[in-house]
């Protein structure tokens, strides 16, 4: 008997340390597990963080163009106003008969054209309104008048010229729109 007790032993010896191994590998797969879980955690932050950067960049670059596109609008509004007082100077002088009178309105001319070449260099550009249909977009109605032969909702008169810098609107041009009841 003593032969079986000894063997029963050693078959509880050899399954403690099967069950022993088993332990063993089952804590090396939860360790594996959790290495590779907390693995997975850091690629998800990494992309994360670098689709942030990404999209970081491209608002900085589009921050960085319109600052380049329409970082001179205050200024070039500033300048709109001498240029709209040149175009009151020639509309009050240019039906004088006087030659001097001509000849100046001749060169006002000219500097109002070389001003507002210099100016279109830099995107700015007028807006046409004089006969055209209202649309507020462009134009600001200063009032509405009843003129006959014109259809509703057309710029009888332009007040004061409007601008765009590179496509958009800096200032909208005040108008008077025909409405006839």
């Amino acid at each position: 008997m003593e032969n079986n007790t000894e063997t029963t032993e050693i078959e509880k010896e050899e399954v403690n340390t099967e069950a022993e191994a088993v332990e063993a590998a089952a804590e090396d797969n939860i360790t594996e597990l959790e290495t590779k879980k907390k693995g997975d955690e850091y690629k998800e932050k990494y992309y994360y963080l670098a689709a942030e950067m990404q999209n970081m960049q491209k608002r900085f670059d589009k921050d960085k163009e319109n600052i380049l596109k329409y970082g001179n609008e205050k200024v070039l509004l500033d300048i709109l106003d001498v240029v709209d007082n040149l175009e009151r100077t020639l509309s009050f002088i240019k039906g004088d008969e006087d030659v001097k009178v001509k000849n100046i309105v001749v060169g006002l001319n000219m500097i109002e054209k070389m001003f507002m070449d210099s100016l279109g260099k830099h995107g700015l550009k007028p807006i046409e309104a004089m006969g055209k249909e209202f649309d507020p977009n462009f134009h600001e109605a200063l009032s509405q008048l009843a003129v006959e032969g014109k259809e509703n909702n057309m710029v009888h008169e332009v007040q004061q010229r409007g601008y765009t810098l590179n496509e958009r609107v800096i200032r909208a041009s005040k108008v008077i729109v025909v409405k006839n009841d």
